[in-house]
């Protein structure tokens, strides 16, 4: 259990069958709306009906629109614009000037000096010179398409701020803030004067910003529209204004390295170009697009199927701009009719009838989701607040005459929709939906109503049969995966469309073939039965190695721990002779020394509901073993916790045991424990051992091959940073900062941790410098020396956030640690994971059995940044799904790496993770720092409630009485017994 756990609309207003649009033309005056008349009413003038359960009562208006910006892109925010005089290279003028003076403290400048501004700014640092390591060579494809762009063509920004004329002060009041309302207004005045405005020319992104081909006319022009059933006018002030003139050839001029900075305003009214043809054929979900239909053979049945759709971004990259495009699954409801729906959703439901627990089921069912009506002609998307109390045929609402010329009647709903629709309900047995819309209620039959499309559906809520087909959709193998890509590259409603060609823009739909090269495995060092060391060399192509032939390098001696057993009341129940012989004997024949316990403690599963009690018997296990110790001196090394099932009180005992007690505990479950397998044995072992301070395995101390660049009395401490964000919404969560490093080198396997939280959502770790600080003092204290270089390894940043971790994160850093005495060389690197680049293998038979690329195939040519120094790299061993590599980064060297260097050094440590036996997917260091930072987020969320408690208890505060408590750095400080040791594994 104590595993990985790491951290991816409401419709339009109402048809139009009638639009004007002229440049401020007086308001026009609102056309009577044909209203149904009862019978017994009809020779006493036309009463309209405007009752709160009538199904048509309502005026729709179109809301509001939004005030944001355009979507924040990867490439956001925008640097400020350069003055200084750039030489064509891309460098400045005079390059030793690096601008800031804490970035000059190291006596080695780095070997490529990125040019300044005006601002002081520091840019990443350009890809040096490399050889080549001679690793084989591999042909590749790669989802980037080439986009070819003419460098004279202008792209013209345009601000659009859309507003509804109320007819009473005549004059714009309003806004609207549905994007498909807004796009409706928009192409309806397009429509309108073709000429003036060529729709096919434009792209939209649905809130404020437009990008055109050609010069359009600006000022504020009039649109009308009418709803098509009641003939409901409505009047918008369409306002245009020009923001900017996007100039290709600036584009041109990043690409060939003639100017630093990235044009951010052209590539994001690309971007948004390639966006425009998929957003009119299929639904928008976050970035992703996904098709309004679905296969067959992708239905999760229970009215749930899996829709396939696609990505696409835009990237500089050394053969020119590229589209980078993968597909990826979502689950969605499917666009069923209600009755359909809940038949195929509810076995029992036959459409007659409900009982007190099918209309429970229902309700649940039915609740909160959109539907649109088919009974009239309407674009509008209601949701379903729930059932009426009646059945259908005995609902009647009250018939209001607005003018209050005539008395309110009682009408039948089912008369209502016989003469107004001319539609006879046929499932009158059933209650009618409750639909709701701008605060007012109308009774609709279930029989008229279509669940909405594009409804996402929360994957845990699938049973487990669907969730393992949805799984199988998902983790598609590498040759299905590029099939669909490529479909996808070639359908009508793809990202090339006309609009793009409207725009010059010109798409290879072709993968660009680009060759990489497989990275040789390390040489790795093992224990064996007899006590000595054994250099081992993987070969094979996972390049796994087998501990049942080695034992570890150093097995921590084990002589006192003790056991909790919660599985006492539950099932299955722990056989806790069994698993103590079997934990026992594996354990000796990895090398690690491990007596019988000093304590078995047999409880239940419930005392995980209550920190407090958790924390007791933490408490009294901890205080019997030490009296039940022959040494007196020594605390109890490990609690080993048995547990019957996953249960949220696992927070409770890693928060109390890591902060307030300071012991170890390594967590497992019943099930597994009874098996007592040899793999999970085995993985149990490295885990507690790791815990402990042993060594499981390590790299050879052949440095010229291991670590190229670095020499044994460098000393050389790798960290790695990273920031855990609240899922809530709420303000008052703290994020949390997370920094790890190593403290042995050149082992470089054992790792210090620091944990800290920071104010909502920034991504900044604040206190960086003081925790690298902190850490560089602690290796002091093992090792009696500083490392005189270090390695930054920064996860979780988009190119939009280089800059912060450049100019911020490092000054802080080095304002921190260095020195007139102390000044190590640092490297930084991002290592980002939230990409779309996959990799494929031109020939099956160059990949094992998976079809996926091999351990250690790295890119570093055509698909890469222009000039910047980044790579990418997968260093693991694809068993299911489609590889990813990870995009390494290089924003800053001081230690000279060429590219070849660098990729070995990171490949290298990737087969140090302690609990593999293969090498890991990311660089052990960024690993740990997502471990340690979810750590944290656990500690936020189990201390909260120790408080919120402890409040109720003893003072009778309410929890929203002291948000700031959450800020509490008492809460996340480890113990000190725990702080230097890799207790997150």
């Amino acid at each position: 259990m104590d595993g990985d756990r790491r951290n991816y609309g409401r419709g339009t207003g109402g048809g139009s069958d009638r639009v004007q649009n002229r440049q401020v033309p007086p308001p026009p005056t609102q056309p009577q709306s044909g209203k149904y008349i009862p019978p017994h009413l009809r020779n006493r003038g036309s009463g309209a009906v405007d009752g709160p359960h009538s199904p048509s009562y309502q005026r729709q208006g179109l809301g509001r629109s939004s005030e944001m910006g355009p979507v924040q892109r990867s490439w956001d925010p925008p640097p400020a614009p350069p003055t200084q005089r750039i030489s064509g290279s891309g460098h400045p003028s005079n390059p030793g000037n690096i601008g800031i003076e804490l970035l000059k403290v190291s006596e080695q400048q780095p070997k490529s000096i990125p040019p300044q501004n005006t601002n002081n700014k520091i840019l990443p640092v350009k890809r040096p010179e490399g050889g080549t390591l001679g690793g084989r060579s591999v042909n590749l494809q790669v989802n980037h398409f080439l986009v070819r762009f003419n460098p004279r063509v202008t792209i013209f920004h345009y601000s659009l701020d859309i507003k509804q004329v109320i007819s009473r002060g005549k004059r714009p009041v309003k806004k609207s803030k549905h994007k498909a309302n807004l796009r409706l207004i928009r192409d309806k005045l397009f429509l309108d004067d073709p000429a003036r405005f060529p729709l096919n020319r434009t792209a939209y992104d649905g809130e404020k910003n437009l990008y055109s081909a050609v010069p359009l006319p600006t000022g504020q022009f009039r649109v009308e529209l009418s709803d098509n059933e009641d003939l409901l006018t409505r009047t918008y002030v369409v306002s245009i204004k020009l923001m900017n003139e996007l100039k290709l050839s600036k584009l041109e001029d990043y690409l060939s390295g003639k100017v630093p900075y990235v044009p951010r305003d052209i590539l994001q009214g690309m971007d948004l170009v390639m966006k425009e043809n998929p957003s009119k054929y299929r639904i928008s979900v976050d970035r992703n697009f996904y098709p309004s239909s679905f296969k067959e053979e992708d239905d999760l049945k229970h009215g749930i199927a899996a829709y396939k759709g696609f990505q696409s971004t835009l990237r500089p990259t050394s053969q020119g701009l590229a589209l980078c495009l993968d597909c990826s699954v979502l689950a969605f409801r499917k666009p069923l009719a209600v009755i359909e729906f809940l038949k195929e959703n509810i076995p029992e439901f036959d459409g007659l009838y409900f009982d007190i627990s099918l209309r429970r089921r229902i309700t649940n069912a039915l609740k909160g989701l959109t539907v649109r009506v088919t009974h009239r002609i309407t674009k509008q998307l209601y949701t379903i607040n729930g059932l009426t109390a009646q059945s259908t045929r005995n609902l009647w609402f009250d018939f209001v005459d607005p003018k209050g010329m005539d008395p309110t009647v009682k009408v039948s709903l089912v008369q209502y929709f016989r003469e107004k629709y001319g539609k006879d309900i046929v499932y009158q047995g059933i209650p009618c939906l409750i639909l709701g819309r701008n605060n007012r209620t109308n009774h609709v039959p279930m029989e008229f109503c279509i669940l909405a499309a594009g409804q996402r559906y929360r994957k845990e809520l699938l049973d487990e049969v669907a969730q393992e087909k949805l799984d199988a959709k998902c983790l598609a193998w590498p040759p299905e995966r590029r099939k669909t890509i490529s479909e996808m590259m070639q359908a009508h409603d793809g990202p090339c469309g006309d609009i793009t060609k409207n725009f010059g823009l010109q798409i290879d739909k072709n993968m660009t073939s680009v060759e990489g090269r497989v990275i040789g495995p390390p040489e790795l060092k093992l224990g064996t039965p007899d006590g000595t060391v054994d250099i081992v060399r993987v070969e094979n192509e996972k390049c796994q190695w087998n501990l049942s032939e080695n034992s570890v390098v150093e097995g921590k001696q084990i002589e006192r721990w003790a056991l909790i057993d919660f599985s006492s009341s539950d099932f299955p129940k722990l056989k806790a002779n069994d698993f103590i012989k079997n934990l026992r004997n594996r354990s000796r024949s990895l090398g690690i020394h491990m007596e019988e316990p000093l304590l078995c403690h047999v409880t239940g599963m419930r005392e995980f509901s209550s920190v407090s009690r958790l924390e007791e018997l933490l408490i009294n296990v901890v205080q019997e073993a030490n009296r039940k110790s022959w040494n007196k001196f020594s605390k109890l090394q490990i609690i080993i916790c048995v547990m019957a099932e996953k249960h949220p009180g696992y927070k409770y005992l890693k928060w109390v045991s890591e902060t307030r007690i300071g012991v170890v505990t390594q967590c497992c479950l019943s099930i597994h424990a009874n098996r007592g397998d040899d793999q999970f044995l085995g993985n149990l072992c490295l885990k507690i051992n790791a815990k402990l301070g042993g060594s499981n395995v390590e790299l050879t101390q052949t440095l010229t091959q291991t670590f190229p660049q670095f020499d044994e009395e460098d000393h050389v401490m790798f960290i790695g940073a990273d920031v855990n964000h609240p899922v809530s919404k709420k303000s008052t969560t703290p994020s949390i900062a997370a920094v790890v490093s190593t403290v042995n080198w050149p082992a470089v396997n054992r790792y210090a941790a620091r944990v800290c939280p920071q104010d909502h959502r920034t991504e900044k770790i604040l206190e960086f410098g003081s925790m690298c600080r902190d850490l560089i003092n602690t290796y002091f204290q093992l090792n009696k020396v500083k490392p005189k270089k270090i390695v930054v390894f920064r996860d979780g940043v988009s190119e939009g956030q280089f800059d912060m971790v450049l100019n911020e994160e490092l000054s802080d850093l080095k304002s921190a640690i260095c020195s007139d005495n102390y000044k190590p060389t640092i490297t930084l690197v991002v290592a980002q994971k939230r990409h779309q680049t996959r990799l494929f293998l031109e020939n099956f038979r160059d990949g094992g059995a998976t079809g996926n690329v091999p351990p250690g195939t790295v890119v570093d040519t055509k698909i890469v940044h222009p000039f910047e120094f980044d790579f990418y790299l997968c260093s693991h061993y694809g068993r299911i799904g489609t590889s990813k590599a990870v995009h390494y980064c290089v924003l800053w060297d001081e230690n000279s790496f060429t590219s070849d260097q660098l990729q070995k050094v990171i490949y290298n440590l990737c087969f140090t993770f302690a609990r593999s036996t293969r090498p890991v997917s990311l660089v052990p260091p960024v690993y740990y720092a997502d471990l340690v930072a979810y750590r944290g987020r656990i500690f936020q969320e189990a201390a909260k409630e120790f408080q919120s408690r402890s409040f109720h208890s003893s003072v009778g505060k309410s929890v929203s009485s002291s948000n700031s408590t959450t800020f509490d750095r008492s809460f996340y400080s480890l113990h000190p017994d725990l702080q230097n040791i890799m207790f997150f594994v």
